[in-house]
């Protein structure tokens, strides 16, 4: 319980009176107005109901709609607030009467959200009272869901491609002749049937038989290096993301997905399975990076002698001497599986290379990017030379990349 702004101007504009007015009809007046403050505000003293609509999933920095309102009538005014977590944000935070307005989640994991909180006035607005009504929530937030799914359907539709590349017909085509069907406008030339075109008199085209029931793993790093920031994430978000977007593409290509957590020790493990990347993200979803080194031998034991398949790492590469346990663990998998190594770029090594120096600081500072980027390039050597394709790209474009990676691999029977 509280008094009002108006409650405290009733009280100052009594107290000045006292300067032209005996005391004798003063201190009544104002005894009475703290009765009918006090009065008014345990008008205001029955809880209010409240709907709240807040998503119990989202996915990182996407916003989602929001809602927070009355359920019943009140005795005054009431105006809602909706505290936040440190890394849930709510606009507008608070509001009168209803709260209309978007949450997003700038970091992945589970993360409650707090109590609403309402004060509510008494018909006269001099007092009010305050409330805690409903209970907390728990929210899931997701690695970036939309960019995976639209990957996906850009895959379904025959529609994905790198950059800088004409589509190559349906990518993760088999070689095994199906069926001769109408020629589709997003079909490669190559696979028009000429015989059956001037049989029929249009165009023709030659259908071959998806490779499916391949299986993929995701060996995500969990070590200190992916706490290393990348703008407003980690380099474990960036390489979330990009499992979270293969996964997603296995499950179009009907191929089975599992995945594996490391650090010095693993951390999860999901075996490959039809229709799995919703698994794979619940697996990976609220991972976060340790403090631990990672050890690359004992994860890649951990695949080694399973069934042949596709193995994206998902990691960080540095210089020789950092990256030495990660190059002679790689034959341990090469031998058996396709790899691939994946890590997002440091763009702003790129810009400090590709800016002009404005003080010695800059020149410093692009010497040692200079040198940074020439170790990268050297590890990527020494792990193709060991029998991995070695995938590097900018945090947005990650993701894209592996699923590039991944259906290259299908493309030329590597699984």
């Amino acid at each position: 319980m509280n008094a009002r702004p108006r409650a405290a101007y009733l009280f100052a504009a009594i107290a000045l009176t006292a300067l032209f007015l005996p005391l004798s009809f003063v201190i009544p007046a104002l005894l009475a107005a703290v009765s009918v403050t006090v009065i008014d505000a345990l008008a205001a003293r029955r809880m209010p109901e409240l709907e709240r609509s807040a998503p119990g999933l989202l996915s990182r920095g996407i916003p989602a709609p929001y809602s927070l309102a009355l359920a019943g009538p009140t005795p005054g005014h009431t105006r809602l607030r909706q505290p936040t977590p440190p890394d849930v944000t709510v606009e507008p935070p608070e509001d009168e009467e209803a709260l209309e307005g978007t949450i997003v989640a700038s970091r992945r994991g589970r993360h409650v959200l707090p109590i609403p909180a309402a004060r509510t006035d008494g018909p006269l607005g001099l007092g009010c009272w305050f409330h805690r009504p409903g209970e907390e929530q728990e929210i899931h937030v997701y690695p970036d869901l939309p960019t995976a799914f639209r990957l996906a359907a850009a895959v379904r539709r025959n529609r994905f491609r790198e950059a800088g590349e004409r589509v190559r017909g349906a990518l993760g085509l088999g070689t095994e002749f199906e069926s001769i069907r109408d020629y589709l406008p997003d079909d490669d030339f190559r696979q028009i049937n000429w015989r059956a075109t001037h049989r029929m008199g249009r165009p023709m085209s030659n259908q071959y038989r998806i490779e499916q029931d391949r299986d993929v793993v995701c060996a995500v790093d969990i070590g200190r290096l992916m706490a290393a920031p990348l703008g407003d994430q980690t380099r474990l978000d960036a390489a979330i993301d990009a499992a979270a977007a293969v996964a997603a593409v296995a499950d179009v290509v009907g191929d089975r997905c599992g995945t594996l957590a490391f650090d010095s020790q693993v951390a999860r493990m999901l075996e490959p399975q039809r229709k799995g990347a919703r698994a794979v993200i619940r697996a990976l979803f609220d991972l976060e990076p340790t403090s631990a080194d990672s050890d690359y031998e004992l994860a890649f034991q951990t695949i080694r002698d399973r069934k042949r398949a596709f193995v994206l790492v998902l990691t960080d590469l540095l210089e020789e001497t950092a990256a030495r346990p990660l190059v002679e663990a790689v034959p341990l998998l090469a031998r058996r599986h396709a790899i691939a190594v994946a890590s997002a770029a440091d763009t702003e090594l790129d810009e400090f290379v590709q800016r002009e120096p404005q003080s010695p600081t800059d020149v410093y500072r692009s010497a040692v990017a200079v040198d940074v980027l020439a170790a990268r390039r050297r590890v990527a050597a020494e792990l193709s030379r060991a029998g991995a394709d070695v995938i590097e790209a900018p945090p947005g474009r990650l993701a894209a990349a592996c699923v590039a990676a991944y259906l290259r691999a299908k493309r030329r029977a590597r699984l």
